[in-house]
């Protein structure tokens, strides 16, 4: 009884030194780039949300938490505006045709995202890619005739860094481009409606909003967009499908109350733990034959995440994707210059501009000795596509 007494003691000092050491350290700042319009971290889009009866005065701001295809079935959205901030999009092909479908209707889509999908790829030949110079700052400008086009606007954090690289040119106007002449702001007419894509919605962010450039260049963007009776306001591409109504929601989304939350929890373990000693002797536990390999790519992989070395993953990547050339393609890869990618073009059917922008970057990359995260990202979406091209 007193060994008990005392490991409850114990327990009680630690989880009192744990809540006085959480309230006390210093808050550190959060970069995740969400574009939630709940967050009020830097790159949150709370302040863009709660501004839009300003930007569209006269306008009923509506709230859209599902896919497009959900949204626009509905027939209380024409004569309306929809505005899409997301750091990813993906759409669906029935959420495509609804969405064309509204846009013929006489209706606008603005959407701000560093990447919009393989649809769009496919159907409007959208592709975007990001600077990875190591550039901070990368000033933007407009290029309609009615602005100033020779005002440049700057948010450093690489803001500006995202710009497209693949456009549909006969259809497509140029709006907006970077410093290095690449375009970064088009748009597409539909009919009477217009598509409206922005590659750098860090731009909309509260980061970006609470400094004179970036507060203008939203503003003038957004001004491109018609007066409608009605703003769509996107949820679900940034937040997700808000249909989780758990009371322990309101708990985890809020830090104290999920810091309160979990020391209830270990508390409430401790208790039923020191119960069960009381009570009845444990009982032993055969484990199951456990599968090796499984377990070590988790261990392998925990290791390498928390390692952080980017640089030994993508390396371990290309080793791995020219393995793959050599053995599964029989394709030597001792040289790789213009005649090992005509071998890839002629023998497995790779386009030769998408295998030529590869190759170059794997080279780029094997030269680095620090890989960030969003390079490693590119990456791998770089030598999934060569998967699914390669026939």
């Amino acid at each position: 009884m007193k060994s008990l007494r005392l490991y409850l003691f114990i327990a009680c000092g630690l989880i009192v030194v744990y809540v006085m050491a959480q309230f006390n350290r210093p808050k550190l700042v959060d970069w995740r780039e969400t574009l939630n319009s709940n967050d009020k971290i830097p790159f949150g889009a709370y302040i863009l949300k709660h501004q839009l009866n300003d930007i569209f005065p006269g306008s009923e701001v509506r709230i859209a938490n599902q896919p497009v295809y959900n949204v626009i079935a509905e027939d209380s959205v024409k004569n309306s505006t929809y505005l899409i901030i997301c750091p990813g999009f993906e759409l669906t092909k029935a959420d495509y045709s609804h969405l064309s479908a509204y846009l013929k209707q006489g209706n606008d889509v603005f959407i701000a995202s560093e990447y919009f999908g393989r649809l769009m790829e496919k159907k409007l030949g959208v592709e975007t890619n990001q600077d990875f110079a190591g550039h901070d700052y990368m000033s933007i400008r407009f290029l309609n005739k009615h602005l100033d086009t020779l005002r440049h606007y700057g948010v450093d954090k690489g803001a500006g860094n995202n710009y497209f690289t693949g456009f549909d040119t006969l259809k497509a106007t140029v709006i907006g481009e970077n410093a290095n002449h690449q375009a970064n702001f088009i748009k597409y007419p539909f009919g009477p409606g217009a598509l409206y894509l922005a590659a750098n919605p860090k731009y909309f962010s509260n980061y970006a909003l609470l400094k004179p450039d970036g507060a203008s260049y939203a503003a003038i963007a957004l001004s491109h967009l018609k007066g409608t009776k009605q703003i769509i306001w996107d949820e679900y591409y940034s937040q997700g499908d808000d249909t989780n109504t758990s009371p322990v929601r309101l708990f985890l989304s809020r830090p104290m109350l999920k810091s309160a939350y979990y020391i209830t929890v270990f508390g409430l373990l401790i208790y039923v733990v020191y119960g069960i000693k009381r009570r009845q002797r444990v009982i032993p536990v055969i484990e199951p034959l456990a599968n090796s390999t499984v377990e070590f790519v988790k261990v392998t992989g925990q290791v390498y995440y928390e390692k952080r070395d980017n640089a030994n993953i993508a390396n371990k990547m290309i080793l791995y994707f020219f393995t793959y050339l050599r053995d599964e393609r029989q394709l030597k890869t001792s040289e790789t210059d213009d005649g090992f990618i005509e071998k890839i073009t002629a023998k497995l059917g790779i386009e030769p501009g998408f295998a030529n922008e590869l190759l170059r970057y794997i080279q780029y990359l094997k030269v680095q000795t620090t890989v960030t995260e969003q390079e490693l990202i590119e990456l791998n979406r770089l030598i999934e596509k060569f998967y699914l091209q390669a026939q």
